[in-house]
Order: structure tokens, then C-alpha cells, then sequence
């Protein structure tokens, strides 16, 4: 969903070094920009970022990359990122690498401001191991199901940029567009791992569930949330 326009958003986010847009600065380039080879997870639509910060935070053994095409909405993940900054530097006398995990921002996380249908402009073949959809925008006339990010097109981009044993992470409120989706997957040939349209009642799944703030706000309403994950073999 796209905020309203924030003065100053656009300067902002080009200035900031955590943020990207062109492929020439990325593509191919993604160890020498986090300084490791780590696996590479992506948001696709990421919002104003809780949930790829917290992903980031959970796990430093990981890269991951947060994708929206809007400055006015990388902006609020980017002022999150520098309250927790700031918040680290009020404790001193913790040691630093429990800093970095009680309060400090990750250093394994970046930002890229593009449309996600330039998407395999960004990214190498067979380079990143997961994609996440949140909350996608579900485009619910016939006419624009192109555009659905879980759309048999969508799918084809994304199947050329995820490693050979790569997956794919969705969840949505949205029942109608869960259902096209599953359809969708299995017209493009991927391979259902997980389906359910009840996520928050699977005790299992949720141990590890990192909600986004969509998720906190339709569930609180009393909406479903509904979940699959699908991998390219």
C-alpha cells in the first residue's frame, strides 16, 4: 500500500547506504555489498519492514533484502532501523554483540527501491534461497491478475532467480486470492509443500510465525490468515 508522499523521502532514501536501485549496484554483487556469502532471503512488498527486521535479527547466519517501490514507505523501515541504532547506543556497557542482538539494527539487511516486475534485473540466476510474499496487494479485478505477485507470470520470474531447491513463502487475509494462487502454483508446475487457510490455528506453524503488520491488524479483526509454501522441485 502506498503511504502518503513524506518531504524529503526520496533524498533520503538515495542517500542512505542500507538502500539500492539500479541493477548495476546490486546484481551480482550482493557478497560484496553484505561482505559474506550467505544465503539471500527476500520480501517482495515489504511494508514499513517489521517483519524482515525481525527476520534479520533472528537470524545473522542470513542476508536478507527488503523489496517496495515506494520511497515513502522505505522510509518508515529505514527510520526504525535508526531508532534501534539509536536505542544501542544508549548501553554502552552491554557488550556489543549483545547490542546488536537486544537493540542495535541488523547488519544483515538491506533495501531495494524497484517494481517487482524488474525483479530478475536485481538478482543473479539461481541466487536467492527464499522469496516472501506478505499481504500482497490482490488486484482483485480479472482483468489485472498479471499483476498478482502470485500470479503463473510473477511465478516465472521468480522461478529463474530462486536456487534450484529455492522456495516461496505466502500469506494473505485474502481467501479468493489464496485460492487463485494455489491454482496458479500448480498450473507453473511448482511443488505445494504447505496450504492452510487458517495459519493462527496451527500450533506447529505459528512457533515460528513472524507476523507483519497487516497480520497483527487483520487477525486482531478476527480474519483468517491464509498460508503456503511452495519450492521449485
Amino acid at each position: 500500500m502506498r503511504l502518503r508522499n513524506i518531504p524529503g523521502a526520496r533524498e533520503a532514501v538515495a542517500a542512505d547506504s542500507r538502500c539500492f536501485d539500479t541493477p548495476e549496484e546490486t546484481k551480482g554483487r550482493w557478497q560484496e555489498i553484505f561482505g559474506n556469502d550467505h544465503p539471500l532471503m527476500v520480501e517482495v512488498g515489504m511494508g514499513k519492514g517489521r517483519f524482515i527486521i525481525e527476520n534479520a535479527l533472528r537470524h545473522p547466519e542470513i542476508n536478507y533484502i527488503g523489496i517496495e517501490r515506494y520511497e515513502s514507505v522505505i522510509i518508515r523501515a529505514l527510520q526504525k532501523l535508526d531508532r534501534m541504532n539509536a536505542e544501542e547506543l544508549k548501553h554502552p556497557e552491554m557488550p556489543s554483540s549483545d547490542r546488536a542482538i537486544k537493540t542495535g539494527a541488523p547488519p544483515n539487511l538491506r533495501f531495494l527501491r524497484m517494481d517487482a516486475a524488474e525483479i530478475r534485473l536485481f538478482f543473479e540466476p539461481r541466487s536467492i534461497q527464499r522469496i516472501y510474499l506478505n499481504f500482497s496487494d490482490p488486484w482483485p479485478k480479472d482483468r489485472h491478475a498479471r499483476r498478482r505477485l502470485t500470479s503463473r507470470e510473477f511465478l516465472m520470474r521468480f522461478r529463474e532467480i530462486l536456487k534450484d531447491d529455492g522456495t516461496i513463502e505466502f500469506k494473505t487475509d485474502n481467501l479468493d486470492l489464496f485460492r487463485f494462487s494455489l491454482d496458479e502454483q500448480a498450473i507453473a508446475g511448482w511443488k505445494l509443500l504447505y496450504s492452510t487457510e487458517d495459519l493462527h490455528s496451527d500450533q506447529e506453524a505459528m512457533k515460528n510465525n513472524i507476523m507483519t503488520e497487516y497480520e497483527q491488524k487483520f487477525s486482531a479483526r478476527g480474519n483468517k490468515i491464509c498460508k503456503y509454501s511452495i519450492s521449485k522441485r
